[in-house]
């Protein structure tokens, strides 16, 4: 398949290894931001086929693994109000808050329904005109065009039983904060290739140039992310630090102009707490003015605190790259992907779900584990 197959080529993937291995003189850090790269990465082995002086370390790209205790216990509170459907992504039902999850609370008979698009929320909410219902807006910057189109749907409808709970993060400045972190140990950046096809990658320019670190857009397939290794690691050895785009099959520098003239409209730019990892000023969307009446937390006005993690899980170390999951002594004890003590554990992008499934798999001919 076109796209596809020649981004799995053993051969290819074996040649940019090589080239990585060429141009290798010293250590290196890199950090893929997304965690299906993470998945690519663990399920195929690339770590392994890299020289050893190239360490990858995985990032906060997953917006289920970030979405804070506080947000899910919100959640769940919700859905248990016998007004409520409650409708969400299949991910997030099994995500912990501080006691329960989504799956339990639907086990107590709240009505949650699992959907794959905001728009199916829609139809209920126009199908069930006495019941309220609420989707969880969970994601970065791929999925907000589409929420952002369904509460502006909402409005021009006037479908006033329909509200989102936004938990919707943005990836600059979660790069940013790792940035400044005295503990920052990231030398490159594998930037979110779906994410720039929304955004573009204006919004890396200045991040490259205030730190001097390379980003490279990347894809997700084994041979994209060579190569965008490749390019990180040459821009590194020539002591230079600006954004490239290896993605460019799908991803340009302005992004998706009419994509970004929706979310503009309805979603403005505030603070967003990140899980494991505490505030991070002007990271999250909320509604603008005009459309915060679909504003579920608005709308139910419920007064959580925050929620502390739990003392054993360290899922904030990992999710800045500080450490891998197996450093964590709960990994694959007490926190398995069956019952998971945090979201990296549960997500489908979660780099400790990745660990899980994949580090002890068969990696690419010629790789070697370390």
């Amino acid at each position: 398949m076109k796209f596809v197959d020649e981004y799995h080529s053993r051969d290819a993937a074996q040649q940019l290894a090589g080239m990585i291995a060429k141009i290798t003189s010293k250590p290196w850090t890199i950090m893929e931001v997304c965690g299906g790269q993470t998945h690519t990465i663990l399920k195929s082995g690339l770590q392994e086929l890299l020289p050893q002086h190239i360490t990858l370390v995985h990032g906060p790209g997953c917006p289920v693994c970030v979405t804070p205790l506080e947000l899910i216990d919100k959640a769940i509170a919700i859905a248990l109000r016998p007004e409520v459907i409650f409708t969400s992504f299949g991910d997030m039902l099994r995500v912990p808050g501080s006691t329960t999850s989504l799956l339990d609370a639907k086990a107590r008979g709240a009505e949650i329904r699992i959907v794959y698009s905001p728009l199916d929320a829609l139809k209920l909410a126009r199908a069930n005109p006495t019941r309220h219902v609420v989707f969880f807006a969970v994601g970065f910057e791929t999925t907000a065009p589409a929420n952002a189109m369904a509460v502006w749907q909402a409005r021009r409808e006037g479908l006033d039983n329909f509200s989102i709970l936004v938990a919707h993060v943005l990836v600059p400045p979660a790069m940013q904060a790792i940035l400044s972190s005295s503990d920052c140990r990231v030398q490159a950046f594998l930037a979110a290739g779906h994410v720039c096809a929304v955004m573009g990658f204006e919004e890396y320019e200045p991040i490259a140039a205030r730190f001097h670190t390379p980003i490279v857009v990347t894809g997700f397939e084994p041979v994209d992310l060579l190569e965008g290794i490749y390019m990180a690691v040459a821009q590194l050895e020539r002591g230079e630090a600006k954004v490239e785009n290896q993605y460019t099959r799908s991803v340009n520098r302005e992004g998706n102009r009419l994509a970004r003239e929706r979310i503009a409209e309805v979603f403005e730019v505030g603070p967003r707490q990140w899980r494991g990892i505490g505030e991070i000023p002007a990271s999250g969307l909320r509604l603008t003015a005009p459309y915060r009446a679909f504003d579920a937390e608005q709308r139910f006005q419920l007064d959580i605190g925050h929620v502390p993690e739990p003392a054993e899980c360290i899922s904030g170390q990992v999710l800045q790259g500080l450490c891998k999951p197996p450093a964590c002594p709960a990994f694959g004890i007490k926190c398995t992907p069956e019952k998971p003590m945090g979201a990296p554990m549960v997500s489908s992008e979660g780099a400790c779900a990745a660990y899980y499934l994949y580090e002890l798999s068969t990696p690419m001919p010629g790789a070697r584990r370390r």
